[in-house]
């Protein structure tokens, strides 16, 4: 039986996963008494209804805005069903104000860290290392610097318990994935057997895009230096991230590429180092978890979940 041709996809959330399907999105969440609540909402690319945003390249990096956007509402949701669980008197009593404010600095210290390790500091050492007139080896190593500090940092947070946790659900997602493109019947039976690594996955996305810079990255470089002399890193720095949306929107159709073309050779070593990372991203789920990411797969797809207790939650 061919696979579906419906392409679906998510991500892990806490204590829940996120599925995005063709017209909906849905987020299950498993609350601490055992129910499962769910919230689904219709969702509609932008790419499908603006012929100039659905163009190849620019709809890799519109889709990733999108992205972003609907895995922050999905993460916010199942984080205050989390908190609904967990809240003590003193939580109770915590004004939104306080609430808000503190969200806005985790958001502020997550992106101030990100913008170090990915950004300034590769290339600050690039440089330190006499590196800056040399817009190839500049871009290999302080590429392959970006890469390690990714690596580094992935495999730190996952000896956390609750990181590990949220990568069993991110093994769940996959499996559940599998299980659907292959006409499974959607029951935790059948989706455990598949894997927990999958090509189209987001952390296999990052990879492409760390590889799609160097070369992007090296070739502008190159051409600035022909122009206008040696960049500073600050202005080197600042034209990298004007084609941030040039790379991800050529690793976005690679991505596309790969995931119909997984036996090809170049696909193969380029989706090598997402799939391996994804060995640490992922971690076998149990049944319970498979049953989460199966019924929000199911609500995205509007399939049928009246043999599902769950509960519908609304906005």
């Amino acid at each position: 039986m061919p696979k579906k041709e419906i392409g679906v996809g998510g991500q892990a959330v806490i204590e829940g996963v996120m599925m995005r399907g063709p017209k909906h999105i849905a987020t299950a969440v498993r609350r601490k008494n055992g129910t499962i609540e769910v919230k689904k909402q219709v969702f509609e690319t932008i790419t499908q209804t603006n012929k100039f945003l659905g163009l190849p390249l620019m709809r890799g990096f519109v889709s990733l805005l999108e992205m972003m956007k609907i895995g922050f509402s999905s993460l916010n949701f199942s984080v205050s069903r989390f908190e609904l669980d967990f809240e003590d008197e003193s939580s109770k009593t915590k004004s939104k104000f306080r609430g808000k404010a503190e969200e806005i600095v985790s958001y502020a210290f997550a992106f101030g860290l990100a913008f170090l390790l990915f950004a300034f500091l590769p290339y600050q050492i690039a440089d330190w290392l006499g590196l800056a007139k040399k817009s190839l080896y500049f871009n290999l190593f302080a590429g392959t610097t970006r890469i390690i500090f990714f690596v580094v940092y992935i495999w730190i947070i996952s000896l956390m318990k609750d990181v590990h946790r949220l990568f069993e659900y991110h093994g769940s997602e996959h499996k559940t994935v599998f299980a659907y493109e292959n006409n499974e019947v959607l029951i935790p039976e059948n989706v455990r057997k598949y894997s927990t690594l999958h090509p189209r996955c987001g952390t296999s996305f990052i990879f492409i895009v760390l590889l799609t810079s160097i070369l992007i990255f090296s070739i502008v470089d190159t051409i600035v230096m022909m122009k206008i002399g040696f960049p500073s890193i600050w202005i080197r720095l600042s034209y990298h991230l004007f084609l941030v949306p040039l790379v991800s929107g050529i690793s976005y159709e690679f991505l596309k590429f790969s995931g119909k073309n997984i036996n090809n050779h170049l696909v193969k070593i380029m989706t090598w180092p997402g799939l391996t990372l994804q060995r640490i991203t992922t971690q076998p789920p149990d049944d319970k978890q498979l049953e989460v990411a199966i019924i929000a797969l199911k609500a995205a797809l509007e399939l049928d979940l009246s043999n599902d207790n769950i509960t519908w939650i609304e906005d």
